[in-house]
C-alpha cells in the first residue's frame, strides 16, 4: 500500500478540525479551548497540504 506523504496529517487534520468546530458550536464548551483544538487542526491540514504539494510523482 502506498500512501502519500502528508496525506495522514491532513486527513487527521480535518477530524481535529471537525472536532473543534463542534466543540465551538456548543454552548456549554470552553471556548478558548475549542479555538486551540480547531486551530490545531487546521496548521495539520495546512502542513499536509504543503508535504502534498511538494512531493508530488
Amino acid at each position: 500500500m502506498n500512501i502519500r506523504e502528508g496525506l495522514i496529517p491532513t486527513v487527521l487534520g480535518s477530524a481535529v478540525t471537525a472536532t473543534g468546530y463542534i466543540l465551538k458550536q456548543k454552548h456549554g464548551s470552553n471556548k478558548m479551548f475549542a479555538n486551540t483544538i480547531f486551530g490545531f487542526g487546521l496548521a495539520h491540514i495546512v502542513l499536509g497540504a504543503i508535504d502534498l504539494v511538494e512531493h508530488r510523482r
